[in-house]
């Protein structure tokens, strides 16, 4: 029986560059759609677009909207993992992310990272 292959993409464009804030889905939710585990981290200003009350006004011209992105994302079983670190220098609190959201720290990711097939940089 064949691997099962796991994508991880880390997410480090936030709303203010919403093409590299929603290509990373579009590649994530493909990658599900095709039966491949995605884990989706987010550092640096990327954290922003799993605060509630972003993904909604994060449009990339001629992708779909990332709310609806975003969404099909964790319906199809992806998951989405927040620096911590990066969330404590924002002053920002785990209780101000989406629900799906699990802020997280360096251990988490680099297990993630080195148990993916492959991994992408946003």
């Amino acid at each position: 029986m064949a691997e099962k292959k796991k994508l991880f993409i880390m997410a480090t464009h936030g709303p203010e560059n919403p093409e590299l804030a929603t290509i990373p889905f579009v590649m994530g939710n493909a990658a599900l759609a095709a039966g491949i585990e995605v884990v989706m981290g987010f550092q640096g200003n990327g954290v922003m677009l799993v605060r509630k009350g972003c993904p909604e006004h994060v449009f990339a011209a001629n992708f779909p909207p990332l709310q609806e992105l975003m969404n099909a994302f964790v319906e199809m079983g992806g998951r989405l993992l927040v620096c911590g670190p990066c969330v404590k220098s924002r002053k920002i609190e785990d209780k101000d992310f989406i629900e799906s959201a699990t802020v997280v720290n360096a251990p988490t990711f680099i297990n993630e990272i080195m148990t993916a097939t492959q991994s992408l940089v946003y």
